[in-house]
């Protein structure tokens, strides 16, 4: 069984050999795998199993400065969104950044619908991308498409977080507008994915603080729910086999039965400073799988190299059981982990991964 087929039978929950991992390391962690390494590619020094796919890029030039009283000379189109028209200062610590975002000044709904959305179902931005898929199979990879910050991470990208949270309040038909426009955007990205053979779709907002939601459950199902089925439901109308993850920080349990209904098939990142992962896989692990649950605010960056060992030990005992688990930190692994706790983690789900017949 290779990587491949190992991590998909452990997302499908079909008994796989071992529990397989993913790790995202933030500038100055890649800057010291390279260091001790020689290597920046992590997902290869680490045989994660995972690799995104990438379109093309835009043909389309658009001057998004006219949104702007005035950029700072510092700004630049934000890395993540270069095609949406939001831009980052860089901000006080390592890799963090401050938006600026195009839409924080417009008072009408006309506004939203003489923006220059970004082309992404554009067919020339989807040429070759299929070969792509199959390259990465064939080279015993799981195909996955990047799509996280669905819904409504890029609605307050573009108008400003206080700004929509407010507007979902007070203004709710310009905030559904302005939804629907990225809904629709990414409707027809995920049946491009589908069509392309991808066997995972990586969804995900954060709509929840360490606390409890941002919003009341009751708006998350009225104004995100909806849609992010209708994300979904595009993707597997076309393909039912494909997976589809989804990504929330914080305490979003109140809504775990909502993703399971709209048809989410993994749940990251099992954030244990706010979540119990033990008891999120006892209620649901019969109807989910699970990917991340390694704290990046507490073991990776403060616990011992036993600690560390302890916690995934414990993690693939627990939420591995029966499959249906990816062990991974919760985020990216931040500039305070110590190198020692990273190789912790990856050497003792390597030792203690291998599930006994």
């Amino acid at each position: 069984m290779n990587q491949r087929d190992n991590a998909l039978a452990v997302l499908r929950k079909q008994k796989p050999e071992w529990v397989p991992i993913s790790v995202s390391l933030c500038p100055s962690q890649l800057d010291e795998l390279e260091r001790r390494t020689g290597t920046r590619d992590a997902l290869e020094f680490f045989q994660v199993p995972f690799r995104n796919i990438r379109i093309n890029p835009s043909r389309s030039k658009v001057d998004f400065s006219r949104y702007f009283d005035a950029l700072p000379p510092n700004a630049s189109p934000h890395k993540l969104f270069p095609d949406w028209g939001v831009y980052t200062t860089p901000g006080s610590v390592q890799h963090f950044v401050e938006l600026i975002s195009p839409m924080e000044n417009f008072e009408s709904i006309e506004q939203i619908n003489e923006y220059p959305f970004p082309d992404l179902s554009e067919s020339y931005r989807w040429e070759g991308v299929k070969e792509q898929v199959e390259e990465l199979k064939n080279k015993g990879f799981v195909a996955t498409a990047e799509m996280q910050m669905t819904l409504f991470e890029i609605s307050w990208h573009l108008r400003g977080l206080e700004k929509f949270l407010m507007d979902m309040l007070l203004e709710p038909e310009f905030a559904l507008t302005l939804l629907d426009k990225v809904t629709d955007i990414r409707v027809k990205m995920a049946e491009c994915y589908a069509r392309a053979g991808v066997d995972l779709i990586q969804l995900g907002d954060d709509v929840s603080t360490q606390l409890d939601m941002m919003m009341s459950p009751q708006t998350w199902r009225d104004f995100l729910k909806p849609r992010l089925q209708k994300v979904i439901m595009a993707a597997k109308s076309v393909n039912p086999d494909v997976l589809v993850f989804y990504h929330g920080d914080g305490n979003l349990s109140c809504i775990i039965p909502d993703l399971i209904e709209v048809g989410i098939d993994i749940l990251n990142p099992l954030q244990p400073e706010c979540l119990d992962p033990y008891e999120v896989k006892r209620l649901y692990g019969d109807k989910l799988s699970f990917w991340g649950a390694l704290g990046t605010q507490t073991t990776l960056p403060f616990g011992s190299v036993n600690d560390v060992k302890t916690e995934c030990k414990k993690l693939i005992d627990n939420i591995g059981k029966g499959g249906g688990f990816v062990l991974a930190p919760t985020h990216v692994i931040e500039p305070e982990v110590p190198w020692e706790n990273v190789m912790a983690f990856v050497n003792t789900v390597r030792e203690y991964g291998p599930y006994i017949p």
